[in-house]
């Protein structure tokens, strides 16, 4: 059964925009995550409003921590557009299977992530930063 997510309508115009951008000129290590985050972005309801955003929703740029529910162990990480990306500073690319899956999770939620090592499940432990929240329209 597939998990309500939630959007800001400005992170769906920016992502879509994004997609569009890879799909016409597509980089060999993206493709497979395309149309993953394609069909997330096309079942995902849609916040009109960005500062009426729930403030337990992971959006584009929110800082989250979670818990790998295999290993007990925790992972504090941003969610970021591709070019942003950096695995040493725990900038998740949106991208990526577990940025994918965790975009439009809410605090408290578990969910699961196709890993390279295997479907894996976390649970957003708690949203530390979502821009939304906290006045950050611009990002």
């Amino acid at each position: 059964m597939k998990r309500n997510i939630w959007i800001t309508e400005t992170d769906s115009q920016r992502l879509g925009k994004l997609l569009d951008t890879l799909e016409e000129v597509p980089e060999k290590r993206d493709q497979p995550h395309v149309a993953e985050l394609r069909a997330e972005l096309e079942r995902a309801k849609t916040i009109k409003d960005v500062k009426k955003t729930p403030p337990d929703v992971v959006t584009m740029r929110s800082v989250v921590r979670l818990r790998n529910e295999s290993t007990g162990n925790t992972l504090e990480c941003r969610l970021v557009y591709p070019d942003e990306a950096n695995a040493e500073t725990s900038q998740i690319s949106v991208l990526a299977p577990l940025g994918t899956a965790l975009l439009g999770e809410r605090a408290g939620k578990t969910f699961t992530a196709s890993l390279p090592k295997g479907d894996t499940k976390f649970t957003v432990e708690e949203l530390v930063y979502q821009p939304e929240a906290a006045g950050d329209y611009h990002l």
